[in-house]
């Protein structure tokens, strides 16, 4: 038996989860370094420099306490083109999405980078951190990173 369209009920309905993360003291100073427009990372105990920050060690699984700041620029390691960003993406043109190894780091972290085009973007270039005009503590503080030099 089937229902003539007409008949078919609906409603809408929205997803939402309305609750505010506590970030903790590990990755709450590291937003809080970005709102001073420094980055940091946090030693393990095989003397890594992990960023961003971990609160435990990937190794032993033990407490991680010991900061270090770290260069705002790095190597591009991997990247991806966007060509056509999405709604709330950093960048409303073209970039790519990249994991950078920064000055000092061990591990790679993943932000946009800004070339212009996709024939500029390389694996093993250099690049420095775009800072907003204002910062907040957030992730975003970080506009993108640019080749180094530009």
């Amino acid at each position: 038996m089937s229902v003539p369209p007409e008949e078919v009920l609906s409603a809408s309905y929205a997803l939402e989860y309305a609750y505010h993360r506590s970030v903790g003291p590990v990755i709450g100073r590291f937003l809080t370094g970005l709102r001073e427009r420094r980055i940091e990372g946090i030693v393990g105990s095989d003397g890594r420099v992990i960023v961003p920050p971990t609160e435990y060690d990937p190794v032993t699984g033990e407490t991680l306490e010991n900061f270090v700041e770290i260069g705002p620029a790095g190597v591009v390691t991997t990247w991806a083109w966007v060509a056509e960003p999405r709604e709330n993406q950093p960048l409303e043109r073209p970039f790519a999405w990249a994991l950078i190894r920064l000055d000092g780091a061990d591990t790679a972290m993943l932000h946009a980078v800004d070339t212009g085009e996709e024939s500029r973007m390389s694996t093993g270039m250099r690049v420095k951190v775009r800072w907003r005009d204002e910062t907040s503590g957030h992730i975003r503080d970080i506009a993108c990173f640019e080749p180094e030099g530009a």
